[in-house]
């Protein structure tokens, strides 16, 4: 499938309902995959951080989760259709998963988010089993999570610890697991759960979600001077004539 690779982190071409779509092919294949829901923090973190890069490496797929990424890749000379973020994914994967019965594990959050989120999606989405969770709150060198995994059998697996961390878990883990969809999806839990607001559609269609969260969210600033950074390094590869690569 064609890519657009943007500061060596390789995005997928694809919109939203068709990344979807591949994504419920592979689930009834019963292959694995591993997604990572990629904006413009992700990326500078991949090229300031050889290890987080590593972890990258092992996706099967990364999108586009930021309308920053979309512009860069038109700076630089190529196009991406449009943002394909974690959140709706997982919201389109439970409409499908109540339709055909999928079974689904959620880890990350702390735990009353998670208890939330784990009775909204019994509420909203009755057929979608949910077959285990876990707080984001656990000792990271002695847990059971990845057999509990094994067991349970899930089609898909959420994984909310924000990045790096649910990079890192689906990376280290990966290869226990013989099939499933693992893709990490940072807030999406607390939206779910109704503690997080998501951005009007207006600020949606005004591609300033960003700006919505970090209003919502002060404390997000730190996170967000990435955002500029980005910005420089995308004009000053534009500047050395490096476009994207497919």
């Amino acid at each position: 499938m064609k890519q657009v690779t943007i500061m060596g982190v390789p995005f997928l071409h694809i919109d939203q309902k068709g990344f979807v779509s591949l994504l419920e092919n592979r689930i009834q294949q019963k292959e694995k995959t591993f997604v990572v829901t990629a904006n413009p923090e992700v990326v500078m973190t991949a090229n300031e951080n050889p290890q987080f890069k590593q972890y990258l490496d092992k996706a099967t797929y990364i999108c586009a989760d930021g309308i920053g990424v979309v512009k860069a890749a038109q700076i630089l000379g190529e196009s991406l259709p449009e943002r394909v973020t974690g959140y709706d994914s997982m919201i389109q994967l439970l409409e499908t998963g109540n339709q055909k019965h999928y079974k689904i594990f959620l880890l990350g959050a702390q735990n009353d988010t998670l208890q939330k989120a784990v009775d909204n999606i019994h509420a909203t989405y009755p057929n979608v089993e949910v077959v285990g969770y876990q707080d984001g709150y656990f000792n990271w060198e002695d847990n059971d999570i990845s057999e509990r995994i094994i067991q349970t059998k899930p089609d898909l697996v959420f994984v909310a610890l924000g990045v790096p961390r649910q990079e890192k878990w689906i990376s280290e883990n990966l290869d226990k697991f013989t099939h499933g969809v693992f893709m990490g999806v940072g807030g999406s839990f607390d939206v779910i759960a109704g503690t997080v607001k998501r951005a009007p559609v207006i600020w949606q269609k005004m591609n300033l979600e960003w700006l919505y969260r970090l209003l919502s969210q002060p404390t997000r600033f730190k996170r967000m001077l990435a955002l500029p950074r980005f910005a420089i390094k995308v004009y000053q590869l534009k500047g050395k004539g490096q476009g994207s690569s497919r």
